[in-house]
This record gives structure tokens, C-alpha cells and sequence, in this order.
């Protein structure tokens, strides 16, 4: 089954080469969606695909050196018509 979450990472998220890896994860999974940085330092996300490879792209995002997610909001978003993984 599909699902669609809306994510906000904080910590230390810019400058450490998330959006460009989190673009690389989801495209290994299959996952289509965006990541975009916001102005106040926090990184914003759509991610859709499976639960599990979804589970499986956060697993893999919080283990990337550099990268130190403090805190996730997640929330469970209808699924939308939408091919591939984009960087805003």
C-alpha cells in the first residue's frame, strides 16, 4: 500500500549534503516526492512510496555522516499523482 508523509528534519540538516543524499536514497527505492531547505535552518519533505522503504530511507538518512537529525515531524498526507524524487 502507498502512503504519503510530510516531514520536517531539524538539527544539523543544512549544509551537510542531506537534500542530495536523501535524492539518491529515494531514487535507490523507488520513492517519488521532494526535498527542499526552509529559512529557518530545518529541512522540509514529501516522500511517497511504500511504508517499509520509507522507514527504510529515513533509517538510511539518519546513518550518512555528517548528517545529525534532532527531530522528525512526520504527518501522513494523501498520496498524490507523482513520478520520481526532486531537490527544490
Amino acid at each position: 500500500m502507498m502512503v504519503r508523509k510530510h516531514i520536517f528534519f531539524s538539527g544539523d540538516v543544512q549544509g551537510v549534503g542531506f537534500r542530495y543524499r536523501s535524492f539518491y536514497i529515494a531514487q535507490s527505492l523507488g520513492l517519488a516526492g521532494w526535498v527542499e531547505n526552509l529559512w529557518d535552518g530545518r529541512v522540509e519533505m514529501e516522500v511517497q512510496g511504500s511504508e517499509v522503504s520509507i522507514r527504510e530511507m529515513l533509517a538510511r538518512i539518519q546513518q550518512q555522516r555528517w548528517i545529525n537529525v534532532a527531530d522528525m515531524e512526520i504527518t501522513e498526507i494523501p498520496c498524490e499523482e507523482e513520478r520520481g524524487f526532486k531537490i527544490r
